[in-house]
């Protein structure tokens, strides 16, 4: 037996985590926070505890925060210990090293080798995405690994050219962005401690909130960026609107999910800003079907509704101090 996994997981009998089962306006949000949801889901843990962070994003000029997990929080929660990992071998060994002292890897592949991106990437088109490898067998050429919703295997001929086994490996290969996670004995809490814990963390994200309202700094550029944006492919829109339609819509719609989280679990006086969280995802991705259809026909768009976010935001940042600090 070659196999090495960290725990024991079977692409047909997963059950995702509920974040990527319900009815959703955004099925996925970053392939990093994505895959971190069913790692920790898979490993036993609750996720939806380690969101507070999803309360602090801003626009950051050209762009939304490309919201994470912190690694401080995940120890802090969990007991989990996200380090980088040096490459300095082959991709593989690493991986079944780190695999076999029971730590998890997280690494950049590329999705073009990815079997459960069929349809989009897979065999299509090269795009790198994180992946979180929980087991491996070398000699029979099979890896496990958490992606986007669900857990997968992949073998054979994209196990060689994902791990480039086979095929070009010259110096212009630059080797992907690696970490693993270790586990600290005992880390982890639950009850009460795992709600009291992620409440504080929330407190912590709160006193970290962006100086000014992000949406109005965003309507502005958004402003400036349709003069170029109408006259751009269609393909264009895509990369645009996941750098800030899809990010901020998808960061509110698990901030929703977060605070109704605490409501299950007795923390009153969220009613108000879960709901805004919720329709600030909606109205993004309202703005987001809105923005292609104006590219398209090369008509005007409406930028009042950012308008609206901005008060919404407004709103549900001051009902939260008031409540929490």
């Amino acid at each position: 037996m070659t196999t090495k996994h960290v725990f024991l997981a079977d692409p047909e009998s997963y059950q995702r985590h509920l974040i990527h089962t319900r009815e959703r306006d955004w099925a996925e949000t970053n392939c990093y926070v994505d895959v971190l949801i069913e790692l920790l889901h898979g490993w036993g843990f609750e996720p939806i505890a380690a969101l507070p962070f999803s309360l602090a994003i801003d626009f950051e000029g050209d762009q939304w925060t490309f919201f994470k997990f912190p690694h401080t929080d995940l120890r802090e929660l969990f007991g989990l210990d996200i380090q980088e990992l040096a490459v300095w071998r082959p991709l593989v060994a690493h991986i079944e090293e780190q695999v076999g002292l029971g730590r998890p890897v997280l690494v950049e592949l590329d999705s073009y080798y990815l079997p459960d991106t069929a349809g989009t990437a897979y065999q299509r088109e090269h795009v790198k995405s994180t992946v979180a490898i929980i087991d491996i067998d070398v000699a029979a050429q099979r890896v496990g690994y958490f992606h986007g919703q669900g857990f997968y295997h992949l073998s054979g001929d994209d196990f060689s050219k994902v791990f480039r086994i086979t095929g070009p490996n010259g110096p212009e290969m630059l080797p992907p962005y690696f970490e693993f996670v270790k586990r600290r004995t005992n880390g982890a809490l639950t009850g009460q401690e795992l709600v009291d814990k992620s409440l504080s963390l929330l407190r912590r994200q709160l006193d970290s909130l962006p100086e000014a309202n992000p949406f109005e700094k965003f309507k502005l550029r958004f402003a400036a960026d349709l003069d170029w944006l109408s006259q751009a492919p269609l393909e264009v829109f895509h990369q645009y609107s996941f750098a800030t339609l899809r990010q901020f819509g998808a960061c509110y719609e698990i901030a929703a999910t977060y605070l109704r989280w605490l409501q299950a679990h007795e923390v009153a006086g969220l009613e108000e800003p879960a709901a805004a969280f919720a329709k600030l995802s909606t109205s993004g991705k309202s703005m987001q079907f809105q923005l292609a259809r104006s590219m398209m026909r090369k008509k005007p768009l409406d930028l009042a509704p950012v308008d609206d976010m901005a008060a919404v935001w407004s709103s549900a940042m001051d009902h939260l101090k008031a409540q929490l600090l």
